[in-house]
């Protein structure tokens, strides 16, 4: 039965992306519209900098992942270095209603959540979350009761099974965060030498 209401519950369209040897899991919120797309995977609008930000950590060149005359990511070399360098990915929300259209997380509302308990049973050498966005990083802290609210940048370590790991907080890869992308990228550079 299809949902007709005015903001239709949208079910996540990728699946998470998780290799086993996994040491980092990268969380946002929720992919935008299909119409924002330039890709079929995660950060799939053109404008959005996570894949840049990426490019500039590990190959000083924000442009390595960028396929500048179709306007797209190279999602295949992306997936790869993601494998060789053990980081999964996935979003905080499995369903959710877009309250205005938009992608923005006030306009956000989590109908499902995403299981994160399953995700981290599945990545045994899994020693960090990275939460993309402030929703993203409020439902990690509700879902394992974190109560200390990392500063930008930081981390702040929380118990998972008998696991000790940290949640890191980093800028907004969306180009409405005003920050210059080689300065997100300083901020995710320290990250992932602490962690990979």
């Amino acid at each position: 039965m299809t949902d007709l209401t005015p903001n239709p519950i949208e079910v996540h369209p990728f699946e998470p992306f998780l290799p086993g040897n996994a040491k980092l899991l990268m969380l946002g919120t929720f992919p935008p519209a299909p119409k924002r797309w330039c890709m079929e995977w995660y950060y799939p609008n053109f404008q959005n900098d996570m894949w840049r930000i990426v490019g500039l950590c590990f190959f000083g060149d924000k442009m390595h992942f960028v396929d500048a005359r179709r306007k797209t990511f190279r999602v295949e070399a992306i997936k790869d270095f993601l494998r060789q360098r053990g980081i999964a990915i996935f979003d905080t929300a499995l369903r959710i209603r877009r309250t205005k259209g938009t992608a923005s997380d006030k306009d956000l509302e989590i109908v499902e959540q995403a299981d994160l308990d399953g995700m981290l049973r599945a990545l045994p050498q899994c020693r960090a979350v990275l939460a993309a966005g402030q929703l993203a990083t409020q439902v990690f802290m509700e879902h394992y009761n974190i109560r200390h609210t990392p500063k930008m940048g930081t981390y702040t370590e929380f118990g998972f099974e008998g696991r000790t790991l940290r949640l890191y907080r980093e800028p907004s890869s969306s180009r409405a965060y005003p920050l210059q992308v080689e300065k997100k990228a300083e901020a995710y550079r320290t990250m992932f030498d602490e962690i990979l």
